[in-house]
């Protein structure tokens, strides 16, 4: 489970960019979070990674406080960037080996490492071709691997769908699919809002680092989520 008490971040300058979140993202649940740029969607996630300290408040990774705890924390989690950082000189199969070994997991080999990329729907005949010859989508899906191989109970994902084809996008979906089944916590910052109601058990609307709006599946039912995005970002605090 995922979960913040009162989360909040103050910058240096003074703008508050996560403020006094609460939110819990259960096991089996996908939750979808929009938001402008600027309105803390990627602040929170930070915040998650212990990437930067809170101002106030608890980030909770399976109840693990992640300030407190940092590396036993991030044992729990695996993160899928927009910008996908891979060794350039490494094909896809060295990089999972690289990335899965470093998450302290061991006995994997490259028939292992194939599964994992045949299931994010990278193609065979660049298994073995280095990463800085991929195109963004193709980094997308390899960085998915890698979270997928980790088998973590909590996923994070920023802009996950950036760079991908309609085709690798349902793809994508399906992988969400399975891995709500199996009782992971995924949550997911996006602006692809017709993907996120296809897949989302729960959206969260967030501005100026609040979350002003939540909905459930049942209630996203018969509605316009792009004409409900649009409403609330117009919508004076």
């Amino acid at each position: 489970m995922l979960e913040t008490q009162n989360l909040t971040k103050i910058y240096e300058d003074g703008r508050t960019a996560v403020d006094h979140l609460n939110l819990k993202v259960e096991p089996g649940e996908i939750f979808c979070m929009f938001g402008a740029n600027g309105a803390g969607k990627t602040t929170t996630i930070n915040l998650f990674l212990n990437f930067i300290p809170p101002t106030e408040g608890t980030a909770l990774i399976e109840g693990i406080d992640v300030v407190r705890e940092p590396l036993r924390s991030k044992e729990f989690v695996s993160f899928v960037s927009e910008n996908v950082t891979l060794y350039g000189n490494f094909t896809a199969i060295q990089n999972l080996d690289y990335f899965t070994k470093l998450s302290g997991k061991r006995g994997l080999g490259k028939a292992d490492y194939a599964r994992a990329l045949e299931s994010v729907g990278l193609q065979k005949d660049v298994f073995d071709a280095r990463s800085k010859t991929y195109s963004k989508g193709m980094r997308q899906k390899l960085g998915l691997a890698i979270a997928i191989i980790k088998d973590a109970p909590n996923i994070i994902l920023d802009e996950p769908t950036s760079g991908l084809d309609p085709k690798s996008g349902q793809e994508f979906l399906n992988l969400l699919a399975g891995m709500r089944d199996k009782g992971k916590s995924v949550f997911m910052s996006t602006h692809d809002i017709f993907r996120a109601k296809m897949i989302a058990d729960r959206v969260g609307f967030m501005k100026n680092g609040k979350m002003g709006l939540l909905m459930t599946r049942d209630e996203l039912k018969g509605q316009d989520l792009t004409e409900l995005y649009v409403q609330f970002m117009d919508e004076r605090d």
